[in-house]
């Protein structure tokens, strides 16, 4: 069902949409205070992917580059809707909706600020149902719906059109290296499709789910209930039905670099126990390994999250000294299969590990 949302439900949006991230995906608090410095006291309409004519002409919107940079060069805000209006010029047709490429972080916000300005309504689905680093690793590029034409748009007014056929990692190469230049960060519109194709390829109702994950972590602390149950609780009915504890500890290291547009990095927790966990990202978590036992993987979410109120940390937020836990999440099957993990999978991150489904490896319950 299609849906009214409010300026009140972003910090709940923002929450939950951070979990989602895996770690990255960009600040969604930054893209918050965009969303509601234009929406104010109106709404934005979400529609549901299912009640969508087969027609309309949606084109998706987000923000790229290395969520590092994005804490300290805060976008204008303008940028987003130049990129859609750039696109939009380059073919001829205007969009009648706008769509995130991703549910995670930042870039479930960003599509907000379009429809804040554009009276546009956003469609409740996205091409990740997380946070991946590559535009070229989408659910849409997987099931026959290319990211080309690009338009691309920079805080000093630059625009640029970027047309690869159906070459998505060309395409992913080319943005790359312009966002570089424009300093790290860059907005794009992409990915344009009929209602037809959303239904096909994207990841449905995953701002709705977002924003009911956001809510249930905040409901569960002010009632003084598990949030980690209620997390649980909320999955269950969903596409991400399966979640589980990985590890509880300590963050006792963390390296992280800028390099090549992407936040690539490591991070080491330990337990009581003297057990360790290390993660490794790329702008996203990739992998978790206990004790050297790999145990969760890419595209499955890994999670690290508040040891108390369960309020999810970016990759970007990562700090010695923090006590977290971190969660697995499984995605949803159209995520898992052989098509999608030639996308996104391990081997797509040049990792050696096959992917093994977060139920199936070893964890702590």
């Amino acid at each position: 069902m299609s849906w009214e949302l409010k300026a009140e439900h972003l910090a709940d949006l923002a929450r939950g949409a951070t979990l989602l991230g895996t770690g990255g995906g960009g600040d969604p608090y930054i893209g918050r205070m965009l969303v509601e410095r234009v929406l104010g006291d109106g709404s934005i309409t979400i529609l549901d992917p299912d009640e969508v004519a087969d027609d309309l002409f949606v084109i998706p919107t987000a923000q790229m580059g290395a969520p590092t940079v994005m804490v300290e060069k805060i976008p204008a805000g303008t940028e987003p809707t130049a990129a859609l209006r750039a696109l939009e010029e380059h073919l001829g047709r205007s969009a009648q909706a706008t769509m995130p490429i991703e549910c995670g972080g930042i870039n479930s916000m960003i599509p907000l600020i379009v429809a804040a300005e554009t009276g546009l309504p956003v469609v409740d689905a996205d091409g990740m149902g997380r946070a991946f680093p590559e535009l070229s690793m989408e659910t849409f590029a997987v099931y026959g719906v290319h990211g080309s034409p690009l338009a691309l748009a920079g805080e000093r007014g630059e625009k640029v059109i970027i047309d690869t056929a159906d070459d998505d990692r060309q395409m992913e190469w080319l943005a790359r290296a312009i966002t570089i230049r424009l300093g790290g960060v860059g907005h794009i519109a992409e990915y344009a499709m009929t209602g037809a194709d959303v239904r096909r390829t994207a990841v449905p109702r995953t701002l709705s789910m977002a924003l009911a994950l956001g809510r249930t972590i905040r409901e569960a602390r002010e009632e003084h209930r598990s949030p980690f149950d209620a997390i649980a609780q909320t999955l269950s009915t969903t596409l991400y039905s399966h979640m589980r504890t990985l590890f509880t500890g300590k963050v006792i290291d963390v390296e992280r670099r800028t390099t090549d547009g992407f936040a690539k990095g490591r991070a080491t927790m330990a337990a009581a126990d003297d057990s360790t966990l290390v993660i490794d990202f790329q702008n996203e978590n990739l992998t978790a390994r206990r004790d050297g036992e790999l145990v969760a993987i890419v595209p499955d979410l890994i999670c690290v999250v508040d040891h108390e109120s369960a309020e999810p940390i970016t990759t970007e937020g990562l700090r010695y000294g923090q006590r977290v836990s971190v969660l697995g999440i499984s995605t949803p099957d159209l995520m898992r299969t052989p098509e999608a993990l030639d996308a996104f999978g391990p081997q797509a991150f040049g990792l050696d590990e096959e992917f093994v489904p977060v139920e199936g490896a070893g964890a702590e319950e």
